[in-house]
């Protein structure tokens, strides 16, 4: 009996740009992340226009080497690592003035807020909208 080949597809460029892209706009988002201020694996993933890739905000953390790794958090502020890496997550975000809940990061005040909101979005499409009717 002859065995099949299963052959995966080629991905093609135009994927793999979108992917790199992606990554580039997740990177760029980590990178902007003060001194002093967290944010979260999923808000990450949300700016830099990929919602729901919390896990590859993760992944790209463990790639990229150079990235301030420690500001990145749970949701709520939970370090989610475990270990003597959740110990030097905790202790870099302390050093920084990072103030803590009980386990978890005081969200309510060291939260980073990414530009591009709703609001920002809700102004830019009115922008928009008063170009296009003054045309």
């Amino acid at each position: 009996m002859k065995r099949q080949s299963r052959s995966k597809p080629v991905p093609s460029k135009s994927g793999s740009n979108a992917l790199e892209s992606k990554r580039r706009r997740v990177v760029r988002c980590i990178r902007t992340l003060p001194a002093g201020t967290v944010s979260s694996y999923g808000a990450i993933a949300k700016a830099a226009g990929w919602p729901g890739a919390a896990r590859q905000v993760v992944r790209i953390l463990r790639q990229v080497p150079g990235l301030p790794w420690h500001r990145v958090v749970g949701s709520g502020g939970a370090i989610k690592l475990g270990g003597e890496n959740g110990a030097e997550q905790r202790f870099r975000l302390r050093m920084e003035g990072v103030s803590f809940r009980g386990a978890r990061v005081d969200m309510k005040r060291h939260e980073f807020r990414f530009a591009g909101g709703k609001a920002a979005r809700r102004s830019a499409f009115a922008s928009r909208v008063v170009f296009l009717m003054s045309s």
